[in-house]
């Protein structure tokens, strides 16, 4: 059964590059395609998150029955699949994969990945719990190949990449959860204030007036850069 599953996730994360009969559509609206489903999958999963997303709802937004959108893919599922694949292709240019500069690489990825899943919030819900694509995937191979290059040992590259995978996944959910404004954490530094004595150093950090997420990721970054630097 789990190779039967396997299978069938590996056929659906190839169909976006795949070219299909359009299904006869009202004149009024563009054919539909498996592109035109994806992308419009990924604007209503912007509007409305996971959730959000039904095959009636979506069938409604191109204007179309919703059993026509079985002509192109499976069911709900798969769209989710090539919708989370769709966001997460990397558009980085070749001279920066092929640098010397390894750190500036991983660099580029790694922001560019965390950008991706900032602009679209549900992504990096949905990306523990779903099939690999083929984009994320050239994302991990390219990654690897990085820092194999750089002198990352075979035996720790899985290590390399997992830490990484989880501060870029860590910090996109943290940043994305995290919705406040200034006078709330103002107060909410005012009331650690009164507690000083028992949070010492965080009170003195002023941790919680700290919202320079973007600094903050690439200085974290910057850390993990650094130890794999001193291991090769």
């Amino acid at each position: 059964m789990a190779a039967k599953r396997s299978g069938a996730r590996g056929k659906r994360s190839e169909r976006i590059s795949e070219s299909l009969q359009p299904t006869q559509e009202p004149r009024s609206e563009p054919p539909l395609s498996l592109e035109r489903i994806v992308a419009t999958a990924v604007e209503l999963l912007d509007a409305q998150g996971v959730e959000g997303l039904t095959m009636r709802r979506l069938a409604e937004r191109l204007g179309s029955s919703a059993m026509s959108l079985y002509w192109h893919v499976d069911n709900k599922e798969e769209v989710f699949d090539l919708a989370l694949d769709s966001v997460l292709e990397y558009p980085g240019p070749p001279q920066i994969a092929e640098s010397r500069d390894w750190r500036g690489a991983v660099v580029h990825m790694l922001e560019d990945w965390r950008a991706s899943m900032l602009r679209h919030p549900w992504s990096a819900s949905l990306l523990p719990r779903r099939a690999l694509g083929p984009n994320i995937l050239s994302r991990l191979e390219l990654l690897s190949k990085t820092l194999s290059k750089a002198g990352v040992a075979d035996a720790d590259l899985n290590v390399a990449i997992w830490s990484l995978w989880n501060y870029v996944m860590g910090a996109t959910i943290t940043r994305g959860s995290v919705d406040l404004s200034d006078d709330d954490r103002v107060a909410a530094q005012q009331r650690l204030t009164r507690l000083s004595e028992r949070y010492p150093t965080i009170e003195r950090s002023r941790l919680l007036l700290d919202d320079d997420w973007d600094g903050t990721f690439r200085k974290g970054l910057d850390f993990l850069l650094d130890g794999l630097a001193r291991d090769k």
